[in-house]
């Protein structure tokens, strides 16, 4: 993954479950200021992860587009001060 971002992803709306499409990327859990610390996940070979901190069920779906979450919009992005 070397020159790639790690993506980040939040559960603001506390989805029981959110499909991505990266297997290495970072839970916030809800959006700042109500996130948490931004922990590192890697899925390995599986399909399926747990967030430690929220408990968000993260599911990899190869069929979604770089970026692309279902539910939508669940990808975040911080913004420059």
């Amino acid at each position: 993954m070397a020159g790639e971002t790690i993506p980040h992803y939040h559960n603001t709306e506390g989805h029981r479950a959110i499909e991505i499409s990266a297997r290495e990327f970072m839970c916030v859990g809800a959006l700042p200021p109500d996130d948490h610390p931004h922990v590192f996940l890697d899925m390995g070979d599986e399909t399926e992860k747990v967030c430690p901190y929220c408990s968000t069920l993260y599911r990899y779906n190869p069929k979604l587009a770089r970026g692309e979450t279902d539910p939508a919009d669940c990808l975040f992005a911080e913004r420059a001060a």
